[in-house]
């Protein structure tokens, strides 16, 4: 960056407006810090692939837009749609996507350009549109549906934790998301739409883990963590990364997906300063693996990060096997390992995304032995009132009989004998 011998150079401080981030303050950060970062992600960002398909709808609908403006992740928040009519602009509404307009949403509408460039059109029943599209059934209430299902609240010992396993907690750091699914878990949250809670409101949290030495594990979710500065990313990890009997560092995100420009050199080199450290990412549907997400995918893999799955089993969207087959095959190829298929929680308004628990298995028994068995997940409800993930699985196992062998089917329904004589 070239500049006068007497002139100053202007460093972008922290604080971002409402419009692009929600507003948080690291105080712990010098000057020069935030300029070695800024001047980084900078050069970072020309580097950023985009494809044919971003490229004609930048053109369309913001032909004022830079390829840098289009791939810093700060310009997607900034310019994602927020409203029904903001929306309208990029796709024709059905009668039922223009039912919610005016109503006082408890989850707020948020999707990034990049995202609405993959959204078709013209047909409201587009899986992807399906998943991010606020509908007037979103507004019907189902029996057995409960703002927090999971009671995670309930095992909140303090502010920003859930303690339900013996070994691990999850740590939500943040109330916000670049992009909002329709059917998310924790809408009693994220319902604000502007509300990183900032490093103080973390210490409580710290200070938990440090004080609970058989805390091995810790899952960093929200909100979604990667819609923070990278200098509140570091400060988190390092700090847990400091804590002796904190052996793995988790982080849950769909920001790759609905975001993949935040995936930058800058981020990723510091990311891998916190070995081990994994990468649980929340995939729909195979169209969501675009050279854009592949690319961002692989920055995190060459980093040495496992990444896994997480995708919910949703109506219409991904409940059939072939559908979930080629996700599977796709994240393979993208180097991300099929960790779970979820039932749909029964958060508020989530009716019109369920399925069955049958259909569930239908599609386990659809994968399990039809394809590799890396591309097979596990099947779990994670179940009301905190009773914590169930993994359910066909019944192969067909009993015992007196001779002693027990009875298996395989995955072509036939039948076999094991000696199980112990």
């Amino acid at each position: 960056m070239e500049k006068l011998p007497n002139e100053k150079l202007a460093i972008p401080r922290p604080e971002l407006s409402e419009e692009e981030e929600p507003p948080s303050k690291p105080s712990f950060i010098d000057e020069a810090s935030f300029l070695d970062e800024y001047l980084k992600s900078r050069t970072d960002r020309d580097k950023s692939l985009t494809s044919d398909r971003s490229l004609a709808f930048m053109q369309e609908f913001f032909p004022e837009a830079t390829l840098k403006d289009w791939n810093n992740w700060h310009w997607q928040i900034k310019n994602s749609a927020r409203s029904i009519r903001q929306l309208a602009r990029f796709i024709n509404l059905s009668d039922n996507e223009v039912k919610p307009d005016g109503n006082n949403h408890s989850l707020p509408l948020r999707i990034t350009p990049y995202y609405i460039s993959l959204l078709d059109r013209m047909n409201p029943e587009h899986p992807l549109r399906k998943s991010v599209v606020p509908v007037f059934d979103e507004f019907i209430v189902h029996p057995g549906e409960n703002a927090d299902p999971l009671s995670e609240e309930h095992d909140s010992p303090v502010e920003n934790i859930v303690h339900r396993y013996p070994d691990r907690v999850l740590f939500l750091v943040t109330g916000f998301c670049s992009t909002y699914c329709r059917y998310c878990t924790r809408t009693r949250m994220v319902a604000k739409d502007k509300c990183h809670v900032g490093i103080k409101a973390w210490e409580a949290g710290l200070n938990y883990i440090q004080e609970h030495k058989e805390i091995r594990d810790v899952l960093i979710s929200g909100g979604d963590p990667f819609t923070m500065p990278d200098l509140h990313l570091e400060y988190l990890l390092s700090r847990l990364r400091s804590i002796p009997h904190v052996e793995i560092i988790r982080i849950g995100t769909k920001v790759p997906v609905v975001m993949p420009q935040r995936i930058t050199r800058p981020l990723v080199n510091m990311l891998k300063k916190y070995h081990p450290l994994y990468l649980s990412i929340h995939f729909t549907h195979s169209d969501e693996l675009t050279p854009e997400v592949r690319e961002a995918c692989e920055k995190l893999a060459n980093a040495g990060i496992p990444l896994g799955s997480q995708t919910v089993l949703l109506k219409g969207i991904n409940d059939d096997i072939e559908v979930m087959k080629n996700l599977m095959h796709a994240l393979l190829r993208a180097r991300v390992k099929p960790y779970y298929i979820y039932q749909c929680d029964p958060v508020l308004g989530s009716g019109h995304f369920r399925t069955s628990i049958k259909k569930g298995l239908e599609i386990m028994e659809g994968l399990r032995g039809h394809t590799s068995g890396y591309a097979v997940p596990t099947y779990v409800v994670d179940a009301p009132g905190g009773g914590g993930k169930i993994p359910l699985l066909p019944d192969y196992y067909l009993g015992k009989g007196e001779d002693g062998y027990a009875r298996l089917r395989n995955f072509e329904n036939r039948e076999f004998q094991y000696p199980d004589f112990s």
